[in-house]
């Protein structure tokens, strides 16, 4: 196959991935997107395994087989729930595979054709040192989103006095180092880059606190997708440079709107994390009136309402329950009830989770509004059925300027005629580690347990 040739078909994938970006921004063209998506992917891959800079192929179709199979078995066991935490996984390898190439093609140039006898163009050095950087940082920070996403660290921001100023102290020191070597062509000052890079991913993650990680997970998609578009520079590739240039710039407009949804800003979430608590525990955790209902009580509600409003939360991803909210819905529109589905854009652990899961239970597309379709209609709802959330329906976010989700945008569920909240106990709060008032509302049941069992419970009193 010629150059020419591979670069057409190269042309023919960016084209297709572009398509199923396309597809992916619509719940009605997802999968078409993903058949888009995995073409191009099957051209890119054949294009380059048959281009004439190929000389061997061992290694290629070992490395092929060794991913295939963990991807197989990854796929196989991988639970919906896990998902934020697989996609911060796969982050980190992006970044850590612009890290080795980097430093492949900075200690061996000349088989990447970008310099002889050691000389390295400044064109070359400064792709070298923006791919190591980007690829450390994405590596180090993915490392610590998965392990708060996994539990293995805690879910609360972790600090310390003066770490904002630490991080923009080490971000003007990689400036200057990396100025250093493009001017130098110091392996010494490569180092550096590259272990502060790993330093500052840590640091940059580490104080941001549960309730940001669906912008951390969007802006980490962002980081690799710039990481895999300095890996293209770098072999010249400019495929890897496009589809690099997709996803960091999707990721980058994906952290905005995740930022607009919060109503913070990315540098915020960033430099400081969420805010301080100010709550008094002590207040907090002392008992409060609730009305603690069961789920014949709840059948019976909802089996009296003309309209009602199912809001998710990530509570519902942990008891896998959307399968129950299906039968739950159908059983209610057999009686003529109309039922929607409130999707908060931050709910669950990363973008669009809480959609992923209802897609999964074949739930209608219609039936889902996103936060500013529907919130007018919370008011005209005579049951809110509220699974598992509890940040993106606390109206401290509105009255509270203490609170740590003070200027949120939340749905208005306190506005129902009457609301209906599973969750497993009083004692547990959202992410942000504070209470709910709409539990303890004259309109409020709670109902404490499994998201699954309660809602299998209600669904057995609907049938009767």
């Amino acid at each position: 196959m010629t150059v020419n040739y591979s670069a057409f078909l190269y042309l023919i994938s960016a084209v297709f991935f572009i398509l199923s970006l396309r597809g992916l921004s619509s719940p009605k063209t997802a999968i078409k997107g993903n058949v888009f998506g995995i073409a191009g992917m099957i051209i890119a891959v054949c294009a380059t395994l048959f281009s004439p800079v190929v000389s061997s192929y061992s290694f290629i179709i070992a490395a092929i087989a060794i991913g295939a199979v963990i991807g197989l078995i990854i796929a196989k066991r991988i639970a919906m729930t896990a998902l934020p935490q697989l996609v911060a996984a796969f982050h980190s390898l992006v970044g850590l595979a612009a890290v080795f190439v980097a430093w492949a093609s900075f200690l061996s140039p000349s088989t990447y054709g970008i310099g002889s006898s050691g000389a390295i163009a400044v064109s070359s050095l400064i792709e070298m040192a923006l791919g190591v950087a980007i690829g450390a940082l994405t590596f180090s920070g993915s490392v610590v989103a998965f392990a708060k996403l996994q539990g293995l660290l805690s879910g609360k921001p972790l600090r310390f006095k003066g770490q904002s100023i630490l991080n923009i102290a080490l971000c003007i020191v990689l400036i200057i180092l990396i100025a250093h070597f493009t001017k130098t062509q110091s392996g010494i000052s490569f180092f550096i880059v590259t272990l502060l890079s790993f330093a500052l991913g840590f640091l940059l993650i580490l104080p941001v606190g549960g309730a940001d990680m669906p912008v951390v997970i969007s802006m980490l998609n962002s980081y690799s997708g710039w990481a895999a578009a300095g890996i293209g520079f770098t072999l010249k590739n400019s495929l890897l440079v496009i589809t690099g240039a997709l996803v960091g710039s999707s990721g980058a407009i994906l952290s905005y709107i995740m930022c607009k949804a919060m109503n913070r800003s990315i540098f915020n979430v960033l430099f400081a994390g969420l805010k301080q608590n100010q709550v008094d525990h002590e207040t907090q955790n002392e008992e409060k009136p609730a009305h603690i209902g069961s789920a014949e009580d709840a059948a019976v509600l909802l089996k009296n309402a003309r309209k009602v409003i199912i809001v998710p939360g990530y509570g519902m991803a942990v008891a896998q329950s959307q399968f129950g909210l299906e039968e739950m819905a159908t059983l209610l529109k057999k009686d003529g009830i109309d039922v929607k589905y409130a999707i908060h854009p931050v709910a669950g652990r990363m973008p669009g989770h809480m959609n992923v899961l209802l897609a999964e239970a074949k739930i209608p597309y219609e039936d889902v509004f996103e936060l500013e379709d529907i919130n007018s209609a919370f008011t005209e709802t005579d049951v809110v059925y509220v699974i598992g959330a509890n940040d993106v329906t606390n109206p401290l976010a509105k009255t509270d300027p203490s609170s740590p989700i003070f200027g949120m945008p939340v749905l208005d569920v306190e506005k129902a005629h009457h609301v209906i909240i599973v969750k497993r106990s009083l004692k547990g709060t959202g992410y942000s580690g504070i209470d709910n008032p709409v539990f303890y509302a004259q309109n409020t049941m709670m109902l404490l347990g499994d998201a699954k069992k309660v809602t299998e419970e209600i669904n057995h009193y609907l049938k009767e």
